[in-house]
């Protein structure tokens, strides 16, 4: 199984590197300080397991990369719509495109939030797509190094609730990799609950600088999280979905994580641009559609919004 990692990063690079370790036929693709510390040193992962290095098969473009019967999506959702029309070629009839994007993926529904245009439903069509959801805890330290802190478990399943060969074939691939991967029948369901979280717990983690932990066990913050994923389950039950957690059980989770930093805390303090779109956003999108006040919701993302405008300047605040 020939596979690609499209997007090198904290992700997808501890990805690809448990894959090449493993012996699987991998390349990963990456650019900048990153791919080149990767070519001339190899790709590092820092782990409490154990440290080990990998030089896996390395591209900086994709033109003429050929076909592949696995394309593992590694950016970040902001990042999918440049990036899209340039997987396109490499897409043969025969190609899984695995997805591994936090907040609502573009396959989920059509939402303007996180598919600007419809770019990337254009150039990805649904039927090669596999979903997951990450429980991964990864940062690069350095270009050429990635740290796990936490987790490591992905999830897989199909968008329409179907059992299929490939994603028994992705699934033990990654397990021989030495990564939990189940394959659920209920990925739509199981995407809310990790959104429960993320639409909460991310945006104010960038707002207060705060950990998990910390939020989790102030009085204040904790009582606007209630508030946040109370509207959520809203918006989820309104499609059907009956998540299998009370919010408290949610909350409880996130607090064993303790001082972990959410990855929008971690991108807000590289500089880089914020996944909010994909997370509060496009909640807030489907909330209006299906006519669900969401006002402390739309109170933290407007915030949000504006502090990445502030300190990062992407942008204006809608």
């Amino acid at each position: 199984m020939r596979i690609l990692i499209a997007g090198a990063g904290a992700i997808g690079g501890y990805m690809g590197a448990r894959l090449a370790r493993a012996g699987e036929d991998v390349t990963l693709f990456a650019r900048g300080a990153h791919l080149s510390a990767m070519r001339e040193r190899g790709l590092r992962i820092l782990t409490e397991e154990g440290d080990f290095e990998v030089r896996p098969k390395l591209i900086g473009s994709l033109k003429g990369a050929g076909s592949f019967d696995v394309i593992i999506v590694g950016v970040k959702a902001h990042a999918l719509t440049s990036l899209a029309p340039d997987l396109k070629p490499l897409i043969g009839p025969a190609t899984t495109v695995v997805s591994t994007q936090n907040g609502i993926p573009w396959w989920y529904c059509n939402l303007e939030s996180v598919d600007p245009g419809g770019v990337i439903a254009a150039s990805i069509d649904s039927s090669r797509v596999v979903g997951s959801i990450v429980y991964l805890g990864t940062e690069i330290t350095e270009p050429g190094v990635i740290r796990h802190m936490e987790g490591n478990r992905i999830t897989l399943g199909e968008p329409d609730g179907t059992r299929s060969e490939r994603c028994r074939a992705i699934a033990e691939a990654l397990i021989h990799a030495g990564l939990r991967c189940p394959v659920t029948t209920r990925l739509r369901h199981e995407i809310w609950v990790k959104l429960l979280g993320n639409v909460a717990f991310n945006p104010l983690s960038a707002l207060t600088r705060a950990t998990l932990g910390q939020m989790a066990r102030d009085t204040g913050v904790r009582h606007v999280v209630v508030g946040i994923m109370t509207e959520v389950s809203a918006v989820a039950n309104r499609l059907g979905i009956e998540l299998p957690i009370s919010i408290d059980q949610r909350i409880a989770g996130a607090e064993k994580l303790g001082d972990h930093k959410t990855s929008m805390l971690q991108d807000l303090e590289a500089g880089r641009p914020l996944e909010i779109e994909p997370v509060a956003g496009a909640v807030l999108e489907l909330g209006a559609r299906l006519g669900v006040d969401m006002p402390q919701t739309r109170t933290i993302y407007a915030c949000t919004k504006l502090l990445e405008a502030a300190t990062i300047g992407a942008g204006t605040s809608k």
